[in-house]
């Protein structure tokens, strides 16, 4: 007997080019089988006119709630934004990491993993009315210590992050970026880069990224846009892409213009994940949660396949996860139900340029260690 059924819902896993009406079930904490008549379960779920998808995985949030003043609530922000996973996007440093796995990691409901930020405190000032750019300051950036602590959480830290541009590495510069991708490399794991405003210049930190590195903020407005002045894409993103550079959205509230992601999707330049960049500053818009954010794509005509194979499958591939981002047999227990809710819904991006949508993805229910956990 299997521990839960999900039954008559349409099961869109692009991981397994699956896209049909089946059922569920789970067992043990894993997908057990996906099929019809799979036979009985402890608790079965009707979801018949719903969207079964792999549990969402957002990979860039913010999440070191109570311990840095951007944070917010975890398993609340799972709920309502439908996911499973939630990658922490270098809130905490090597300075406070401890703290961060304690009090906020371990005693969370939905699955956390962090990147390990270059900077000492981590990201400790970003709020509507202070804000200091941890990388900003040789006195808080320590390559032999963070190289330490991350060896000491190897178990958990899925990355190095670093915030480089004006108002976050400021006359530094490239430097920390440099210093964290000499960890990242020591460690063996891959760099998430933050770039707003110049300097440094966008090419400068595109010509760094390596394969498997990831370039979040994609698609951020002018200026170090990927977009270029006439209609096409900057060659050295072209390039980063073919080396194998991994692209992310990264919403948040400063970071995601209309204007550049029209278009990059009008050459075909998808972005390789969607992810919200939720923190204190963007979950009450413009970002708001990662379904707002996947939204926004499927109204500007990304496949509804496609989005979710940006929030699932290349989500943990880019994080090396094998185990979650599809409903493949024996991988983890964990599912998101969604429905296209109707209604007249307004988007805006950071420009504060909006586009009006008929319809908007809403979590029904979200899957949790093979356990409905809520809806």
């Amino acid at each position: 007997m299997f521990d839960l059924l999900l039954k008559g819902g349409r099961v869109i896993d692009p991981a397994q080019n699956i896209d049909a009406v089946m059922d569920v079930a789970f067992a043990g904490g894993k997908v057990a089988a996906l099929g019809t008549e799979l036979g009985e379960a402890a608790q079965t779920r009707d979801v018949s006119g719903k969207m079964v998808v792999p549990g969402l995985i957002d990979l860039h949030t913010h999440v070191y709630w109570g311990g840095t003043s951007l944070g917010v609530d975890p398993d609340d922000y799972a709920r309502f934004s439908g996911c499973t996973t939630l990658i922490d996007a270098g809130s905490a440093g090597p300075g406070n990491i401890h703290g961060f796995r304690k009090h906020v990691i371990e005693r969370s409901d939905v699955r956390i993993l962090p990147f390990l930020n270059i900077a000492f405190p981590g990201i400790f000032a970003l709020h509507w009315d202070v804000s200091f750019g941890e990388a900003s300051d040789m006195r808080l950036l320590n390559s032999r210590v963070a190289l330490a602590v991350a060896k000491e959480h190897a178990d958990l830290i899925v990355g190095m992050k670093v915030r480089v541009g004006g108002g976050t590495s400021n006359a530094l510069g490239i430097v920390p970026m440099q210093m964290a991708l000499e960890v990242a490399d020591a460690m063996g794991l891959p760099l998430m880069g933050h770039l707003d405003a110049p300097p440094p210049p966008r090419g400068e930190v595109m010509r760094l990224l390596r394969k498997g590195d990831i370039l979040t903020h994609c698609f951020r407005p002018w200026p170090n846009s990927p977009a270029a002045s006439d209609g096409g894409v900057e060659q050295d993103v072209l390039e980063a892409r073919a080396r194998g550079v991994i692209f992310d959205i990264g919403h948040g509230a400063g970071s995601f213009g209309y204007k550049t992601a029209m278009q990059m999707l009008k050459n075909g330049f998808m972005p390789d994940v969607i992810s919200s960049d939720v923190h204190l500053t963007s979950i009450g818009g413009p970002a708001f949660n990662m379904l707002v954010t996947m939204s926004k794509f499927v109204k500007m005509d990304m496949p509804l396949a496609e989005v979710i194979r940006a929030s699932t499958i290349n989500a943990a591939t880019a994080v090396r996860l094998t185990d979650r981002g599809s409903l493949q047999p024996g991988m983890l227990g964990d599912a998101t139900v969604l429905e296209m809710e109707q209604g007249h819904f307004v988007f805006h991006d950071v420009m504060k340029e909006t586009i009006e949508s008929d319809e908007q993805l809403a979590c029904r229910g979200i899957v949790l260690n093979g356990s409905w956990w809520h809806g």
